[in-house]
């Protein structure tokens, strides 16, 4: 009797075991969780898409009849080329570097419209869209000069543009620029031009400078000639002499220097020191 009532007993526990374990797994499957920087949308397999944006949490839902999608609404970062025309009909290679996200209340539209890949889908298209209109209103030059006025032009266009698939853009900037082999060689060949065109105006400017200095020193040598000619008019054959004392007070004052010249008084016999001949 007492191993019948153990079987029993067992009996019934493993049965209170597996229904256990079965309300566990529906409990589980009815659980979900949406993270810090997410958000989901429920799909109905009766209703479809619920309009309402579930935050983060731990929340319930319908097990086979209801899904979650989840979304990540955190700004994340996609980098994309094009390839358009300048004013000018230069070709112009230009790189975006775009933060995106998409808005929170509008999840459930960008689901049922677009899908999770929302980014893939949207941001290419709308970039090419964008660029080929705001670039061919400047000109070559005007993109490097004027690359931040580009910039903001761009950003304000396409945020705009974004803005219609549900899809917010925090920061937009450009980060490779770029144009065809043709316009890169034209822009060395006009630096080398001015190059050229600056060192011809420095030759000409030196010449022009050295052509100064010999107009002044001649004029300077003609004023000096016709001073000269005014005084040897003025004082006669004194300035001449004048200036032959001072040439000879010069010379015997180097003379006096020189350790190689004696002077002898002027009746002296230069032959005094020499033994007489026989």
């Amino acid at each position: 009797m007492a191993q019948q009532a153990a079987q029993k007993l067992l009996g019934r526990l493993g049965t209170i075991g597996v229904g256990l374990a079965v309300a566990g797994g529906v409990a589980q499957t009815a659980l979900y969780n949406v993270d810090g920087g997410q958000r989901a949308v429920i799909f109905d397999r009766f209703s479809g898409v619920r309009e309402d944006v579930v935050g983060e949490g731990t929340h319930f839902l319908i097990p086979w009849v209801q899904r979650p999608i989840i979304f990540d609404i955190r700004s994340t970062p996609r980098v994309v080329t094009a390839v358009t025309g300048s004013k000018d009909l230069q070709n112009v290679n230009i790189s975006l570097r775009i933060l995106h996200r998409p808005e929170p209340s509008k999840l459930s539209n960008i689901y049922l419209n677009i899908g999770t890949d929302y980014a893939e889908r949207v941001l290419p298209s709308i970039v090419n869209e964008v660029l080929k209109a705001i670039v061919a209103q400047f000109d070559a030059h005007e993109m490097i000069t004027q690359r931040e006025v580009v910039g903001q032009r761009i950003s304000l266009a396409l945020a705009q543009r974004a803005a219609n698939f549900g899809i917010l853009l925090d920061d937009i900037s450009i980060t490779h620029l770029a144009f065809g082999s043709e316009f890169t060689a034209a822009v060395e060949a006009k630096q080398v031009a001015q190059q050229d065109a600056e060192k011809a105006r420095y030759l000409v400017e030196k010449a022009e400078q050295m052509k100064i200095a010999a107009i002044t020193t001649a004029e300077g040598d003609a004023q000096a000639a016709k001073l000269l000619a005014k005084a040897f008019a003025h004082a006669g054959d004194g300035l001449v002499e004048l200036r032959k004392i001072e040439a000879a007070e010069e010379i015997a004052e180097r003379l006096a220097k020189a350790r190689n010249v004696t002077y002898l008084p002027g009746n002296q016999n230069t032959l005094l020191n020499l033994p007489n001949q026989q």
